[in-house]
């Protein structure tokens, strides 16, 4: 089945969400605003027997369920000729499974850790922090990721990304300590730390509604994309002007 996955601008883009939590509920209370239009909300019952006629038309869904059912949730919506940003975090040492479903099923995906905006500025500074020390002495370096008690994975998705990015411009691996308490939407730091001083880098999340903003910026992309690839934030950044 070929599905058309152009365009004409933002408006009215008709998705399928997977997942009602926390962040489903946030997509969905978002999506009209952001010219997005969600035509089917899918849950675990409802993905096991999914069909093109249960996606309602959509030519894009976002996915944010459990580490255990992402891959599966992504295989079926790509088999179906469905683009998907996944947002699920935990599960990706099978990143390779979903390129090999987006080669085979000729369909783009989109996976990311974090969708904020903020983020991504985040992990370029930490980059660029990281190559400007590698060869200065006295440093250590750590990150510190907290979120809600209820988030499964730890360390984060984004906190693994933190310390790989600072990894590239050190030379060397980055340790990642998690916390988990109360409702923290999310907040990340960075800590270069030498004998009598200390830098500390800081993104504070204060609002989940700001990784339901960036999935949608990341599916209408996705949803005018023609060639088969597993994208990231940083290809709808390059391309997307910040507001």
């Amino acid at each position: 089945m070929t599905v058309d996955r152009t365009t004409d601008g933002a408006s009215g883009l008709p998705i399928a969400l997977v997942g009602m939590g926390k962040m489903g509920r946030a997509i969905d209370a978002l999506a009209t605003g952001r010219g997005c239009d969600v035509v089917a909300r899918l849950g675990a019952d409802a993905m096991a027997q999914a069909t093109v006629g249960t996606l309602g038309g959509a030519r894009v869904a976002i996915e944010f369920t459990h580490p255990e059912a992402a891959l599966a949730n992504a295989r079926t919506l790509l088999s179906l000729g469905c683009p998907v940003v996944v947002g699920t975090t935990g599960w990706t040492a099978a990143l390779d499974q979903l390129e090999d479903a987006v080669r085979t099923t000729g369909t783009p995906a989109l996976w990311a850790p974090n969708f904020s905006v903020g983020v991504q500025l985040f992990l370029a500074i930490a980059e660029d922090a990281a190559r400007r020390l590698r060869d200065v002495e006295g440093f250590d370096t750590h990150v510190v990721e907290t979120h809600h008690t209820a988030k499964k994975d730890a360390p984060s998705g984004t906190g693994i990304a933190i310390a790989e990015r600072l990894a590239v411009g050190l030379g060397h691996d980055v340790p990642v300590s998690s916390v988990r308490v109360g409702s923290v939407p999310g907040t990340h730091e960075i800590l270069l730390d030498a004998p009598f001083e200390q830098i500390r880098l800081v993104h504070e999340a204060r609002d989940r509604r700001v990784f339901a903003d960036g999935a949608l910026t990341a599916a209408r992309w996705l949803a005018r994309q023609t060639t088969p690839a597993l994208y990231t934030m940083r290809d709808v950044l390059r391309a997307t002007p910040t507001p």
